[in-house]
């Protein structure tokens, strides 16, 4: 059996019982709490295949809402995390979801905050890994693995070529890049994983293309940028 990194034996570092159920989830509070780029005010979390089954026996509930108060996966505040979030004002509503689950391990996190809100389904893959499919009704696939930017722009030509070329000559290698349209001329997301995090100066640029709405930055194993504030 071949293994692609050390992490893939190990697996992360970690409060609670399981990979899947705990230091995924909390990856994935952390994640759509950084595409917020705030902190949340409100958060609607719905559970569904496995994780709805099990999530309070596994803690899922406990680390999905530590990723959203910026825990990471071995933070020993995560069996706190709730109690934590009511005495930060964090709202917080846990339910279950009946559709068909695009994986066992499938959760939906919508949160709302001073400035914002934001949508987000992702999935707990095994050994601490994820897999987010989906940002604000567009179609995505990133794990949260490597530096990643979401950028909402408009459906304009050139607009892809432009993106790329700005993080080329900010000497930011892209790793992987999808991009989902809502249609024809509309809003467009584009996906991209770097090998390297965009600073402060390349996301202005990018901001400075007119058919540029709004850019995210996904950066969990450091602080992100302060670029992806609002």
């Amino acid at each position: 059996m071949r293994f692609k990194d050390v992490f893939s034996i190990i697996g992360p570092a970690m409060v609670g019982p399981s990979s899947s159920h705990t230091a995924g989830a909390a990856r994935l509070g952390r994640i759509a709490r950084q595409l917020l780029a705030e902190p949340p005010l409100r958060a609607d979390i719905t559970f569904y295949g496995s994780f709805a089954d099990t999530y309070r026996g596994h803690g899922t509930d406990l680390a999905v809402v530590g990723g959203l108060l910026d825990y990471d996966t071995d933070d020993a505040r995560i069996p706190d995390s709730l109690a934590e979030a009511k005495a930060q004002g964090l709202e917080v509503a846990i339910g279950k979801g009946s559709l068909a689950a695009i994986h066992p391990n499938t959760v939906t996190i919508k949160l709302t905050g001073r400035n914002g809100a934001v949508e987000m389904t992702g999935c707990s893959i095994g050994g601490g890994n994820v897999a987010v499919a989906a940002v604000n009704g567009f179609s995505v696939s990133f794990s949260g693995a490597s530096p990643t930017l979401i950028v909402r722009h408009s459906d304009r030509p050139g607009t892809v070529a432009a993106i790329a070329s700005t993080l080329e000559h900010g000497g930011i290698n892209i790793a992987t890049m999808t991009v989902d349209r809502k249609g024809r001329n509309g809003e467009a997301l584009s996906v991209l994983e770097t090998d390297q995090p965009a600073g402060d100066d390349v996301l202005a640029r990018l901001r400075q293309w007119p058919a540029v709405l709004d850019i995210r930055v996904v950066q969990l194993t450091a602080t992100a940028s302060e670029g992806d504030r609002p």
